[in-house]
């Protein structure tokens, strides 16, 4: 598991080596000698465990090459590294937009806990009566 990204999806064998690493960084930190550049790289899918090569010559690349010829999982993401993974970001200006304030995950949350309260009380006070009016009102005092 690379500690530099954290959403790595692929592994890259590095030709000097011919070691597995996560990323660049890996490599530099646990080997005594440069990463040697290449146009053809040989990657290992993690998530179905396959390996694959992609030539980096072939000119442009389109979107159908961010994804492992096996399992069409997307390997070409924004890398997520740990001091990514430790800020706060706000993307709208000042946090005025009441779209970035307001919490969306559950609409009708205060309205349930509104209801629990009303239902607890009401239960509360049927049971007070029930029990002035019973033989055992000693038993819900």
């Amino acid at each position: 598991m690379c500690k530099h990204i954290l959403n790595a999806q692929v592994a890259i064998r590095a030709p000097c080596c011919r070691r597995w690493f996560d990323c660049p960084q890996c490599h530099a930190e646990s080997q005594d000698h440069e990463l040697e550049q290449s146009y053809e790289l040989t990657l290992a899918c993690k998530k179905c465990k396959k390996v694959f090569r992609i030539d980096l010559r072939e000119g442009e690349r389109d979107e159908a090459d961010e994804f492992c010829p096996h399992c069409d999982n997307h390997y070409v993401l924004e890398a997520v590294t740990p001091e990514d993974k430790a800020e706060l970001r706000i993307e709208a200006e000042e946090g005025k937009e009441s779209e970035m304030i307001r919490d969306t995950r559950d609409h009708n949350k205060e309205r349930r806990r509104q209801h629990a309260m009303e239902d607890a009380d009401f239960l509360t006070q049927h049971i007070k009566k029930m029990a002035a009016q019973s033989d055992f009102n000693g038993m819900y005092q």
